[in-house]
Parts: C-alpha cells; structure tokens; sequence
C-alpha cells in the first residue's frame, strides 16, 4: 500500500542534470569492474554533479543489505554469496583510474558475517593505499553489532583519514525508520572511534536526514549527543522519498533552517558542519577535513 505523499517538491529541490563526459567515464569505469555505488543503489539526488567531478562513493560487500530502513532503496534480504575477494583490488583500480583525492567506500549491513564486513573494509582502504598512495580514504561502515569493538580495531588499523558511520535520525524514529537498529549502538560506535582518533590520526563523522517528523527540539538533542561522543563532522540533508513504499516525507525543510542548524552545529563544538537540502554524506566529502588534513 503507498503511502500519503507531503506535497509536490520545492523548487530548492530542483536537480540540474549534467551527463558529460566525466559522468559517463564513471559510470562505465563502475560497470566495467562489476562495482557497486551508493549514489545508484541509494538514487542519490546528486549523483549527476559528483559523477561530472569525477567522483563517487563506492559500496562494498554485494548489494543486498540484511537490514530494512524504511528510507533506504537498496535491496534488502539474505545475501546469497560470500563477500567478492577480489572486490578491494577492482575499487582500487577505480579509485587509481579516476585519480580521486579522497574516496568513499560504505557497503550494505551484512549481519550475516561475524565482523559485519570489517576485513574487507580494511582491506579495501589497503588496496586503494598501495594503488593511489595520495588518495584520502574515508570509510561509511555499518554499527558491526554483533562484535563491535573487534570490527572497530580491524577497521581503524587499516588508519582512514576519516571514519564515517550515519546515525541517520534522532532516536524516537528509529523504531520505524531504522528496524533493526539502535541510536546508542551507532552513538557508542562513533565514540568509541572518537576516542581513537589518536591512533589512527583521522576524523570522525556522521548525517542524519531532516523531514523524517523529528522535531525541532530532537534535532539538537540529538546534535549535542553526537558531538559529546566526539564526533567532528555532521551533515544535514533533507530526506527524499525514493519509492511510493518507503516512509512519507513529513515535510519539506526550508533551506534558510539548514543555514540556522549549520551554525548552531559549529556552535556546539563540530569542526565541519555540511546542512542543505540536497546534502547527503558523501557530498562534498573531500572538504570535510577539519582544517588540516590530519594525516
């Protein structure tokens, strides 16, 4: 059954489409290797602009989640095949080819795997680091619930100049937008990376979608929670409906508020704060280093 809509979108919502050639080079480099990418899987709104830049954020281990967020549009189910070995080495090669100054690897949640994915997460930033030794590498990882603190150390060994992981809502909507997943679970997770920071001499980061039906009052909860977990960047964007089944969008939120929680988040204590409409985590990812690279 759909569900009811909220209205026609804004016009700040308007998307300019730009498929040159730099977009094309992309999208043949990623089906030539057998890759995968958030920006089609998810239909990110801006993949048309990042891919004409000649960048994209690569998704790891398949592309079949075994969680349901009632947002996302990758598939969900059992994935039926074990992670791909010789994955690490095609994103490196992609990653080389396309001369990226900072690349993105998230991947789906694999609960089925006991690290949740971990090894390859490391093995991926590995590959890219012998393939393109002057790319940054920021990794978008899942809460690895099953043995977090095992799957954080294999991660952050492989030493990412920033490691990433969305809490993407505030808590009193995860029930419904994240099935499956907690708020303290993710918050526990960026913390604990947090206090590593040292170790792996990198950042911290996370996004969180507005328009969901959060209130005002949630938002800053929220925004407080995350940067005394030590997080140093956060990104704001507005959430967009991918398909008639997924969750209703409560409301269209103005581009001139995003400004506001822009500011409030720098505020607060965050050393980069990305907030717009059409923001996602991964746009403009090659500026969310908090003043100096920290590698």
């Amino acid at each position: 059954m759909s569900l009811p809509a909220y209205g026609p979108k804004p016009s700040w919502l308007k998307i300019k489409l730009a498929t040159g050639r730099t977009y094309n080079k992309v999208r043949k480099l990623a089906e030539g290797l057998d890759l995968h990418t958030i920006c089609t899987e998810g239909h990110c709104p801006n993949i048309y602009e990042c891919w004409s830049q000649g960048t994209a954020t690569f998704m790891i281990l398949g592309d079949v989640c075994t969680r349901r967020c009632g947002f996302c549009n990758v598939k969900t189910g059992l994935p039926s095949a074990p992670p791909d070995e010789d994955e690490a080495r095609r994103v490196a090669e992609a990653v080389a080819h396309l001369g990226l100054k900072h690349a993105v690897i998230t991947s789906v949640d694999r609960d089925d795997l006991s690290d949740g994915g971990a090894s390859v997460f490391a093995s991926t930033v590995e590959a890219i680091r012998i393939a393109a030794p002057n790319c940054a590498v920021e990794v978008l990882t899942p809460d690895f619930k099953q043995d977090q603190d095992r799957a954080l150390n294999v991660v952050l060994e492989a030493r990412p100049e920033i490691f990433s992981h969305n809490i993407e809502t505030v808590p009193s909507l995860y029930r419904t937008a994240r099935p499956g997943s907690r708020f303290e679970t993710s918050v526990g997770l960026l913390r604990a990376a947090s206090s590593r920071k040292s170790e792996f001499e990198g950042h911290t980061k996370t996004a969180m979608m507005l328009g969901l039906g959060e209130k005002a009052a949630e938002i800053e909860e929220t925004m407080q929670r995350v940067v005394d977990a030590g997080v140093d960047v956060l990104t704001l964007g507005q959430y967009l409906r991918p398909t008639p089944s997924h969750l209703p969008v409560a409301r269209y939120v103005e581009p001139e508020e995003f400004e506001r929680w822009r500011c409030r988040g720098l505020e607060m204590g965050f050393g980069h704060v990305e907030s717009g409409p059409l923001v996602r985590s991964s746009y403009h990812a090659q500026e969310h280093r908090p003043g100096e690279p920290a590698r």
